[in-house]
């Protein structure tokens, strides 16, 4: 994982273990890595895989299983969903519809460049969730 300068390193682990619930590679009800095992994945201090790990049991994305471990929660997919969404609206919306306004792209175009991103980029949802059964 490449960490980005701009937001603390426990956000964008936080942003990664929201991603993959997002995804559906983590559906609800299921077991996510130990803080050592993502702690070793992505090359960070144990203590800060911890952090975004408190931050998301705080958001009730997350949830302790004593003894066994931390899972996802059953509503931790709409949970993660909100908080991105809104945290989309408020903070990239509206330089992106400045940028497209400058570069006078239309919504043609992006609908027709969301879809390519679409089908290069991710397996569908449905695929995924079938792939963790």
């Amino acid at each position: 994982m490449e960490f980005r300068d701009n937001q603390a390193i426990y956000l964008q682990i936080a942003a990664f273990v929201s991603e993959n619930i997002l995804l559906g590679k983590w559906p609800a009800e299921q077991k996510i890595p130990s803080v050592r095992e993502l702690a070793i994945a992505l090359e960070v201090n144990p203590n800060t895989v911890m952090r975004s790990y408190e931050f998301l049991q705080n958001q009730g994305v997350i949830y302790n299983k004593r003894g066994l471990g931390l899972f996802v929660s059953p509503e931790g997919y709409d949970k993660v969903k909100a908080y991105r969404k809104e945290r989309f609206i408020q903070q990239d919306l509206a330089e992106f519809f400045r940028t497209i306004y400058l570069l006078d792209i239309s919504l043609d175009e992006l609908k027709t460049r969301f879809e390519q991103f679409k089908s290069e980029s991710y397996t569908s949802k449905s695929d995924i969730k079938n792939e963790n059964k």
